[in-house]
């Protein structure tokens, strides 16, 4: 991680240790959580979180945040942002976010202690780099993830040997609207 990275994820962990902040951000993962618990086939669930809730402290290239929920037992399997830097802290749970390329995956477990270094907390993935969250089996995942794209033009790309440019993509807030 260069110093500069290092330093934006500092910028944001500051501003999600507001209790202030994470009032707010709390009653949203519930209501992701129930979202998840009534969809029994989804493997996570999602909703953009206001960036009024972080007032004027977010580093300018941050466009969005979410809060994504992953349930107990998940391998989402390979995706990637190719319009968008994610950075990414475990809020609630604990979840191994495997980067690299599939079939050679490296292992970034990421825990929610507030205590516990940055490194085990939090993630920074470039755009087009390659993701995979893997949930272990006892308790679902809750992450906050920051985007340098707006809300509405967040694209996952998820790999797909049947198209021919190998690869499938969707807007996440489309997904939404059509389930």
């Amino acid at each position: 991680m260069t110093p500069d990275e290092r330093s934006r994820l500092e910028s944001l962990d500051t501003v999600l240790r507001s209790e202030n902040v994470r009032g707010q951000i709390r009653p949203i993962v519930e209501r992701v959580r129930a979202q998840l618990a009534r969809k029994k086939q989804a493997l996570m669930a999602w909703e953009p979180i206001p960036l009024t809730v972080f007032g004027h402290a977010l580093p300018p290239e941050i466009r969005s945040a979410w809060v994504f929920v992953l349930r107990a037992g998940a391998d989402t399997g390979a995706e990637r942002h190719p319009n968008s830097h994610q950075r990414m802290m475990t809020f609630r749970g604990s979840g191994d976010m495997q980067t690299g390329e599939p079939e050679r995956w490296q292992s970034n477990v990421l825990i929610s202690n507030p205590d516990a270094p940055l490194e085990w907390r939090w993630i920074s993935i470039p755009a087009n780099d390659w993701h995979r969250p893997v949930v272990g089996k006892d308790e679902d995942w809750a992450v906050v993830s920051f985007h340098t794209v707006v809300a509405d033009e967040l694209i996952e790309e998820k790999p797909d040997s049947s198209r021919k440019d190998g690869t499938k993509q969707m807007k996440y807030l489309r997904a939404k609207r059509a389930n």
